[in-house]
């Protein structure tokens, strides 16, 4: 990043929602190593706590908060005071992976609450706390792009959210919406998509991706941290899938 993007950074205050693990912890390692103040937001209380205890900052606090529920959406934002960036990499696809005649309905819509109500309702109270000159930046995925058996639901969210994302860019101007769609990464969730199969599917991946291999979380945090520090990019679905739509 250049200069200018990282001093932006390096004196904001950062909510990232789902930090306590894979993509959103990577993210908030690195924005606290340069300086940002962090706020992590996660439903479960013990995994926040050792969060903390692992990140050891005094820059960082953490708040347990249900997105996916109106009322809690709003006391976060009443508790956390102005903020210059929210990042969301949260995502409950847990059941969500079947072919349609395993699929359950309640799976489904936990993907929709985490993946779409959540980042509508995290806009709509967190852009009166966003300085003008802040960002929003969501998390979509490449199966909106490459969809697979057992991955319709997922698919659809990921497409919808985008059309959230470029909606948003357009009504809530000047405070600038992103996504990044993340490839195939090397994060815990794949322990819901793949099970006791997940090595052997990432090392397939790897196998057919231009670049040799899949991604880790660092290269999303990486992504994340330029759409929060460029001001001309609004409204843009920033692809880091290691050349997957290209196979």
């Amino acid at each position: 990043m250049k200069a200018m993007a990282i001093a932006e950074i390096a004196n904001s205050r950062i909510l990232i929602v789902g930090g306590s693990s894979g993509m959103g912890l990577a993210l908030a390692r690195r924005t606290l190593a340069i300086g940002a103040e962090v706020i992590i937001v996660g439903r479960n209380e013990d995994k926040l706590k050792r969060t903390g205890a692992e990140l050891q900052s005094a820059a960082l606090s953490t708040v347990a908060a249900d997105i996916t529920q109106e009322g809690q959406v709003a006391d976060l934002f009443e508790r956390v005071g102005r903020l210059d960036h929210i990042v969301s990499t949260a995502a409950d696809i847990e059941g969500a992976y079947e072919l349609l005649p395993s699929l359950d309905l309640r799976a489904a819509q936990k993907v929709v609450e985490s993946k779409f109500y959540g980042p509508l309702l995290l806009a709509k109270y967190g852009v009166p706390v966003l300085s003008p000159a802040g960002s929003i930046t969501f998390t979509s995925g490449i199966a909106a792009y490459r969809p697979a058996a057992r991955g319709s639901v997922v698919a659809a969210v990921n497409a919808g959210l985008e059309g959230l994302v470029r909606a948003l860019a357009v009504e809530v101007a000047p405070i600038r919406v992103n996504a990044v769609s993340p490839g195939w990464v090397d994060t815990p969730i794949w322990t819901f998509v793949a099970g006791d199969k997940k090595d052997e599917t990432l090392s397939a991946m790897a196998k057919r991706l231009p670049v040799g291999r899949v991604g880790q979380p660092e290269d999303i945090a990486d992504a994340i941290s330029f759409l929060m520090g460029n001001a001309f990019t609004t409204g843009t679905i920033l692809h880091v899938e290691g050349g997957h739509r290209l196979v």
